[in-house]
């Protein structure tokens, strides 16, 4: 229909949603279209088709509550856009009840069990695979390129889009800081370790002895046929190299990295808002959802100070 088709321009040009996101809500519109079998869109836009919808997509459909409200958000999104446009005057969507589902806390990486990785590795990020990219072993150069992949991911905690989009001027050494380029093109500084710094330096040496010729403006991260890279290819990377280190046993995806961080951070003390601006949320109300783990860290200090445990112990 003419009026999703405008408001997905909108999405995508005015409020620069990502392309994963604007795909996400024209399948959702388009779903919704295909529900209302050639009805008029305006003045189906009403409570009770809405509900019947809701039904129909946890129903019929069998989708989940998380997936249904999925649904109902897009829907909420494109009824505000009407309402700009003058086209409806209120939001049929407030008034419907929502499915309840169950809060699910983030899955997580030990730190124990990257650090295992990270000296499991450590072996082939050096100087003598760089020696097996000049023989001209693309095998080694991919070694050195997955390996920077969760560095990156682990360290920064940018999300797998992110990643993607680096560019070489991206990366300040003088200042040891990252440039990302988030959601709605806003722009963050991440802090960039020493360690981190000497491993990208060391995928640049990599990269020229591949003879990839890599401009400020050009993708940073390549694969080994020079190309950007793609999501598939960031997620099998991840796959690939967690896959072999013992006490990683939980589902192996960008994500659980950015999770990973953002729960050691916490652990260690660092403020809710500081990691907010590293994870890029818009709002510190995503951040909070990693205070899960600091029952942890709640039960171990119960344990250590609490008269009563300290009586037990004696």
């Amino acid at each position: 229909m003419e009026l999703i088709g405008e408001y997905i321009n909108y999405i995508r040009a005015v409020k620069r949603f990502s392309p994963r996101t604007v795909d996400i809500y024209r399948s959702a519109l388009d779903e919704f279209t295909a529900y209302l079998n050639g009805a008029e869109l305006l003045p189906s836009l009403n409570n009770s088709l809405l509900r019947s919808y809701e039904v129909h997509l946890l129903s019929k459909r069998k989708l989940s509550p998380r997936t249904v409200r999925l649904h109902l958000s897009v829907l909420s999104g494109f009824c505000r856009y009407l309402m700009k446009q003058g086209l409806i005057q209120s939001n049929p969507l407030h008034s419907l009840a929502k499915p309840k589902m169950e809060k699910r806390l983030p899955v997580f990486y030990r730190k124990e069990a990257l650090e295992a990785y990270f000296s499991s590795s450590r072996l082939w990020a050096d100087e003598e695979c760089l020696a097996l990219v000049s023989a001209g072993s693309p095998e080694a150069y991919e070694h050195i390129l997955r390996r920077l992949i969760i560095s990156l991911l682990y360290h920064t905690g940018i999300r797998r889009s992110e990643l993607i989009g680096l560019q070489c001027s991206n990366v300040d050494t003088s200042r040891s800081v990252l440039k990302v380029k988030g959601k709605g093109d806003k722009m963050r500084e991440i802090p960039l370790s020493a360690e981190l710094i000497r491993e990208i330096l060391l995928y640049l040496q990599a990269c020229s002895k591949m003879g990839f010729a890599q401009a400020p403006s050009g993708s940073l991260l390549l694969t080994k046929a020079g190309r950007s890279l793609y999501p598939a290819y960031v997620d099998k990377a991840v796959k690939q190299e967690l896959s072999a280190t013992s006490g990683i046993s939980q589902r192996k995806s960008p994500h659980v990295l950015r999770h990973s961080i953002a729960t050691e951070l916490l652990n260690e003390g660092a403020n809710l808002n500081s990691i907010k601006e590293m994870l890029g949320h818009s709002s510190l109300a995503a951040t909070q959802v990693y205070t899960h783990n600091s029952i942890e860290k709640l039960k171990e200090a119960y344990t250590q100070a609490h008269p009563k445990c300290l009586a037990s112990k004696k």
